[in-house]
């Protein structure tokens, strides 16, 4: 009955997805954003302590709420972790907040203008894991560099095999295939990509839903068939690589897409600020992201 109160939220409600997923490799920036170095930390185990105290800071924030906040999305080791000794799933659900769980294992190199998403071989005991702490869903990336109908097609199949793994567990899969928005043939990449999303919506077998993560078109308005889709819980969107100003601007250009921003979230925040600064700073990148996923066009 939860998972249904808290998916029916996250699908209808008005807020957005924070992203607090950064993995290992993105961990050393996400850190130097913060104001933390890399001389900070001696070893792996205490670069992901930090950033997990980054992580609690902005949960424990009274900022950060259901309020506004729909779900979030953890790396493992966040989700294997404690936030004000509870485990980080239940202390999001006492907020109001959803938890999903970022399962891809890194992107393979380049091919046919795409980087599809390397094995995961253990990912029915993560899924069953994430199953047992609460969390309701789930999120994997790929990347598209170019408008190369082959490589496109490749990734939406990937994403939706695993997606139906996910949906296995009784998890609501979030397929992430990002396009690149510094690529100069983004606009045509968006257009193939809403050809072959379709194709394999239409294509689900039973009755589950999906939801999707989707870098913001180059075009307003080119994934409102997605947002109407009947088999598509939500679209959400990424930031990738936008300003949270410019991110929030072009999101509200588009109907139905909400935010699901990592870095445009976290971005003005410091290991440094006292609390008050820190909540002061959370709270306003929540309200603009906000404000950007509930506009209307």
């Amino acid at each position: 009955m939860q998972d249904a109160k808290l998916l029916d939220k996250v699908t209808n409600g008005s807020g957005f997805i924070a992203a607090l997923d950064q993995s290992g490799g993105s961990t050393p920036k996400a850190l130097k954003g913060y104001g933390i170095e890399e001389d900070a930390w001696g070893s792996e185990e205490e670069m992901f302590g930090l950033i997990h105290q980054m992580r609690s800071r902005v949960i424990t924030s009274p900022a950060f709420s259901g309020d506004k906040v729909l779900g979030a999305i953890l790396f493992e080791r966040t989700m294997d972790g404690e936030v004000d000794g509870k485990p980080t799933p239940e202390a999001l659900l006492e907020r109001g907040v959803a938890p999903f769980i970022k399962i891809d294992k890194g992107l393979e190199d380049e091919a046919n203008g795409v980087q599809l998403m390397k094995p995961m071989p253990d990912l029915d005991a993560l899924l069953t894991r994430a199953k047992g702490l609460g969390v309701i869903g789930t999120k994997e990336r790929s990347v598209i560099n170019l408008a190369n109908r082959e490589g496109i097609a490749a990734v939406v199949k990937q994403q939706f095999e695993v997606a139906q793994q996910v949906t296995a567990h009784g998890l609501v899969p979030i397929i992430e295939p990002e396009v690149n928005i510094k690529s100069a043939e983004r606009a045509e990449a968006d257009e193939i990509l809403l050809d072959e999303l379709t194709k394999a919506l239409d294509a689900l077998p039973g009755d589950d839903k999906v939801m999707l993560k989707l870098s913001i078109p180059a075009k307003a308005g080119l994934y409102d068939s997605l947002v109407d889709h009947p088999r598509v819980a939500r679209v959400v969107a990424l930031s990738g690589g936008f300003s949270r100003s410019e991110a929030c601007t072009e999101l509200a250009k588009n109907r139905g897409m909400i935010a699901s921003f990592s870095r445009a979230l976290l971005n003005d925040l410091r290991h440094q600020m006292d609390n008050a600064e820190f909540n002061g700073a959370l709270g306003l990148a929540i309200d603009e992201i906000h404000a950007a996923s509930v506009a209307q066009p």
